[in-house]
């Protein structure tokens, strides 16, 4: 992968070419930002531009022997580490690595609920085990192909297992001769301190709405869905092109999210007893759907950080300054009601009951009771 197929990102890509060219090359680099930004793309492209012999001021040739390996994925010297679930087909990352490969050749730019889609897991969840690190010791001490450099990439460290973040340590520390590590991650604040304390961190910013629109126009997309897209997208490109793709999605969260908040103001603020409990039905059948396995507990914790998307979005709304609003204008027309239900009295208190949520979920708590408890909360909060 050359530099020039990636979006944007220009001061980042000048500040990884030059230090290459001024022989600054850190053993231990951690990409961080957003999704969507381009993180695993640098981290590709700056292992191929590092190896390639014919490299410009600018990027790697891309017709060499080793472009032509790097750019699909298959060169000796790059290695991946990932999360994988456990299953028949293995228990390391070599084990699915292929299929990594085709997913980055394929969709360039995805996340983890793609990955896992990919490895028919979508309703599990992925971590990189202790076994890993014997495979990484294994495959770094090996000598480099044609004395190039040996490149590592770990994609989501975040989720390493804590002894196999800790068997890492010293090889981040002091790692082989012509040795690269590359984390990229969205979350570094998960990371071991000790990790942390061992690499160069580089800040991977959002992307503009102009560069993101051009993107999707160069997919032929529609330029007016482009720039609306672009704009809702806060600058990632996954979610632009995500809301491209998967409008049904998008549309699917906007109805649970309005039948969550329609039936919480019914059971919290209307006297009808009858209305009341009919409401506080369908709340109790809402959480259900959303606890079911077939959702899958990433896109249950995608759907709790859309609700909190919205929810500061409407309490915007009643800024009345509409150029700081990021909304569809399906969720614009619920806001023209909803919003000034959500105002500076609760809505702190309902983005930490949200997030209270996620993060229980996350830690593969209960999910019927959870989502039904925020019901509850949802509730007491909307008629405040």
């Amino acid at each position: 992968m050359q530099f020039k197929q990636i979006i944007g990102q220009s001061v980042v890509k000048q500040q990884l070419i030059q230090s290459i060219q001024d022989g600054r090359i850190p053993h231990a680099q951690l990409l961080t930002g957003p999704k969507g930004v381009g993180k695993l793309q640098l981290a590709v492209a700056y292992a191929q531009y590092l190896n390639c012999p014919n490299r410009t001021s600018e990027d790697a040739c891309g017709q060499c022997p080793t472009c032509i390996q790097y750019q699909n994925l298959q060169h000796p010297d790059l290695h991946f580490a990932f999360p994988i679930v456990k299953s028949d087909k293995g228990d390391v990352c070599d084990d699915f690595v292929a299929t990594f490969r085709d997913l980055i050749l394929e969709k360039g730019y995805f996340d983890i609920d793609d990955w896992y889609d990919a490895l028919g897991a979508s309703n599990k969840q992925g971590m990189i085990y202790e076994k890993e690190s014997s495979e990484i010791l294994r495959k770094l001490s090996l000598k480099s192909f044609g004395n190039g450099y040996k490149c590592m990439i770990i994609w989501q460290p975040e989720k390493m297992n804590i002894t196999c973040a800790n068997k890492l340590l010293k090889l981040l520390e002091e790692p082989p001769e012509k040795t690269v590590f590359l984390l990229v991650s969205e979350q570094p604040e998960l990371l071991l301190p000790t990790i942390l304390s061992r690499v160069q961190q580089i800040q991977v910013p959002r992307l503009s709405e102009q560069e993101i629109a051009q993107a999707l126009v160069d997919r032929g997309i529609d330029p007016q869905a482009a720039t609306d897209y672009a704009h809702i997208a806060n600058g990632s490109y996954l979610a632009a092109l995500k809301l491209a793709e998967s409008k049904e999605q998008s549309r699917q969260y906007l109805d649970a999210f309005i039948a969550l908040m329609r039936d919480a103001y019914t059971v919290g603020v209307l006297r009808d007893p009858q209305k009341k409990f009919e409401s506080l039905q369908r709340l109790r059948k809402w959480s259900q759907e959303m606890a079911d396995s077939k959702m899958g507990r990433e896109k249950q914790k995608n759907f709790l950080q859309y609700v909190q998307a919205q929810v500061r979005e409407n309490y915007i709304y009643n800024l009345q300054l509409p150029q700081l609003n990021y909304q569809t204008e399906q969720e614009r027309t619920f806001s023209e009601r909803f919003a000034p239900f959500i105002h500076s009295g609760n809505v702190e208190a309902i983005m930490e009951q949200l997030q209270v949520a996620e993060q229980q979920i996350h830690q593969n708590g209960n999910a019927k009771m959870i989502f039904f408890d925020l019901c509850l909360q949802m509730i007491v909060l909307i008629k405040k």
